[in-house]
């Protein structure tokens, strides 16, 4: 399948977002806020690389629920995917302080975020 030329730039960078989170998990120095801002980055260059790679445009949003809706909408299964909504927040509120203090399970959220960009890179062999 021939790839718009978006999709593999898209993907570099959902790559290097998920790396920056893991490193910084592992830090001593961690700090919540800022791995989730980057495992929501690394989400949603994902989604939209997989947008991207099935002739849609690039939408400008930080919305991942909108991003799985569109995916939806192209008949794509996306149902093992809407947990990584919750990486929401992390796009805008984190940088206001305005995070509620619940627990955040970074690795299943790390974990999760690599077998998307995997599935779609899969995909677009």
């Amino acid at each position: 399948m021939n790839l718009p030329n978006q999709t593999s730039p898209l993907l570099t960078m959902a790559k290097k977002d998920l790396k920056a989170a893991k490193i910084l998990a592992l830090s001593d120095e961690s700090d919540i806020e800022i791995i989730g801002f980057h495992l929501q980055q690394a989400t949603e260059k994902a989604l939209k690389a997989w947008l991207t790679q099935l002739g849609q445009p690039n939408i400008k949003t930080h919305d991942l629920s909108f991003l799985l809706h569109q995916l939806e909408d192209l008949q794509q299964e996306v149902s093992h995917l809407w947990e990584l909504a919750e990486l929401n927040p992390f796009a805008v509120q984190f940088r206001y302080g305005l995070l509620d203090d619940e627990p955040f399970d970074w690795q299943t959220a790390y974990q999760q975020v690599k077998k998307l960009i995997t599935h779609i890179e899969k995909e677009s062999t």
